[in-house]
């Protein structure tokens, strides 16, 4: 009988270590800018789920014809045909983040929004919201910052907006928590190469638990703090969120990428960094 304990010990460990992947719903769509990194931020996170084992991806990718700028001297009948390619992108654009509803997110155990931006057409903000404090993933990737700017819940969730960048810069960065899984395989101080550099406004550092930060301004060299990743509690939700990413070189290990600033060993270490974010998010790694 004593052996009992023991023996449930052994196949409740079992279980876990052959348990279902988590369920990952990765949003790219854009209302605003575009980065041209995104076709490379899916492939990778994908693979990433693929390699660990631990989770599987579901996209909401962007709708194709989005229509291009209307010039200035079009004419009015330019000016209809436009109007309605509009509206008909707009509504291909709102089925596809159907997927956002709450009936769907039911077959999620977290959301990744990778470099999304503007205003987007979800179907139920708060609904949202009260999914991830219900005890889901949330992760945010480069310009989820720069998404929802007139949506205050939403800025809270994520603990900081997106106020502006200058040029890309070689930065080094702060390593504030080494046993946190996205920066347990980074060094204390983490060089990056070139990247492009978010500052941000309605980011309190004694809301968050910072992860990485700049101790001096990337343009200026004026000392200080400043964020580059960080991860919260969001009711019984985790949220994490990075703003690096902006480059193909950061998340692309292949050493022929054009126009290469970062060494394959920093796309690495970034994808550990992204990898180790999700996996704190879904409750993989504590």
């Amino acid at each position: 009988m004593k052996k009992l304990p023991v023996l449930l010990t052994i196949a409740l460990l079992a279980t876990a270590l052959h348990a279902a992947p988590k369920k990952l719903l990765v949003v790219t769509t854009t209302a605003g800018f575009r980065h041209s990194s995104i076709p490379t931020a899916e492939r990778i996170i994908e693979k990433l789920g693929k390699d660990s084992g631990e989770f599987t991806v579901d996209f909401v990718h962007q709708p194709p014809g989005k229509p291009a700028n209307l010039r200035p001297d079009a004419s009015d009948d330019q000016k209809a045909a436009y109007k309605t390619a509009e509206d008909q992108w707009e509504d291909a654009l709102k089925t596809a983040l159907q997927k956002l509803s709450p009936d769907s997110l039911k077959n999620y155990d977290g959301v990744v929004f990778a470099s999304t931006t503007g205003d987007l057409p979800i179907p139920d903000p708060q609904g949202f919201l009260d999914w991830i404090k219900a005890g889901h993933a949330f992760i945010g990737i480069h310009a989820a910052s720069d998404t929802f700017h007139h949506w205050p819940g939403y800025i809270d969730m994520l603990g900081g907006e997106f106020k502006r960048h200058g040029r890309q810069v070689s930065v080094e960065c702060i390593n504030l928590d080494p046993t946190n899984p996205a920066t347990a395989l980074l060094p204390a101080a983490w060089t990056i190469s070139q990247e492009e550099i978010y500052q941000f406004v309605n980011y309190d550092p004694a809301k968050v638990h910072d992860l990485l930060i700049l101790a001096k301004h990337p343009e200026t060299g004026e000392p200080g703090h400043f964020a580059v990743s960080w991860c919260k509690s969001y009711g019984s939700g985790r949220v994490f969120y990075t703003s690096l990413g902006h480059r193909e070189d950061i998340w692309d290990t292949d050493p022929g990428l054009p126009s290469r600033m970062n060494s394959p060993e920093i796309s690495k270490a970034y994808q550990a960094h992204v990898l180790g974010g999700i996996e704190w998010a879904l409750g993989l790694k504590p």
